[in-house]
């Protein structure tokens, strides 16, 4: 079995075995044509790891603290759903330009107070970013969460996230990034 499938298979029965707040159960995965049409309105592919969890894990509804939001149906806390969430935030990025939600980065899972933990999809590893809006500026609200999925779920598996009350002490390095992916891209 290899390392990724190792990880779904812890990932799928901790999802089995935990609900997150607002989650009565464990939704179904999605299938192939909703995946697809996610991505279309997204317009871009999902890294392989992101949408096997949605694909064989559930459509949502696992994961650290509130779990991981559903691709494309609202989830029971009334949260958006992972497509309209970023279509919102590139719209809203894009009417304040002081704070402009880079391409491809995908909000995944709500941590409350507008606080997301997201996925860099133009990275086939899947880094995770939390965006931590209550920041005096844009440059300050981007901070790397785990450099890969792999390592965020890793984290949430084995109790040592950030956000465990263990690790209270833990400081996220700022995403150095930030500026250089939002800069607008020059006209030919």
């Amino acid at each position: 079995m290899t390392e990724i499938e190792q990880l779904l298979t812890r990932v799928a029965e901790k999802a089995r075995n935990s609900r997150p707040w607002g989650w009565p159960s464990l939704p179904e995965p999605v299938d192939a044509d909703t995946l697809d049409r996610a991505e279309a309105a997204l317009g871009f592919a999902l890294p392989p790891l992101l949408a096997a969890l949605y694909r064989r894990i559930g459509d949502g509804g696992f994961g650290p603290e509130y779990g991981l939001l559903p691709l494309l149906d609202s989830p029971p806390s009334g949260e958006p759903a992972v497509v309209a969430q970023y279509l919102a935030d590139r719209e809203d990025g894009r009417k304040d330009p002081d704070w402009p939600w880079p391409e491809g980065l995908l909000p995944i899972s709500h941590w409350g107070c507008g606080m997301y933990a997201c996925v860099d999809c133009r990275d086939q590893a899947g880094p995770v970013l939390l965006f931590e809006p209550n920041a005096d500026t844009a440059d300050e609200a981007w901070y790397v969460d785990a450099p890969t999925l792999t390592d965020w779920l890793t984290a949430w598996l084995d109790g040592t996230g950030w956000y465990e009350e263990t690790n209270d002490g833990t400081d996220l390095a700022p995403w150095a990034d930030f500026r250089i992916r939002t800069q607008p891209t020059p006209s030919a």
